[in-house]
C-alpha cells in the first residue's frame, strides 16, 4: 500500500497533486493508495475515478481525510 500524505504539502503553501500523480504511477497492480489531506480531495477523487479508481473516503479526526484509491480487479 502507498501513503502520500499531503497536509504538510499543503501547508508548506504548494500544490500536491505531482506528488499524489506520481505515487499513482508508482503502484503495482492490485496496490492501494491512502492519501492523508486537511480537506475531502474532491477534485483528486473526480481525477482518479475517471482513471478507474474506486475510492472511500473517511474523516480522520480534526478536519484531516483519509481517501483509499483502489483500482479494481
Amino acid at each position: 500500500m502507498a501513503h502520500v500524505d499531503a497536509r504538510p504539502i499543503i501547508a508548506a503553501g504548494r500544490e500536491p497533486f505531482e506528488t499524489i500523480m506520481a505515487a499513482v504511477s508508482g503502484l503495482i497492480d492490485g496496490e492501494d493508495l491512502v492519501v492523508l489531506a486537511p480537506f475531502e480531495p474532491v477534485p483528486l477523487e473526480g481525477v482518479l475515478s475517471s482513471q478507474g479508481f474506486a475510492y472511500e473516503a473517511s474523516e480522520v479526526g480534526g478536519g484531516d481525510w483519509q481517501v483509499i484509491f483502489r483500482r479494481p480487479a
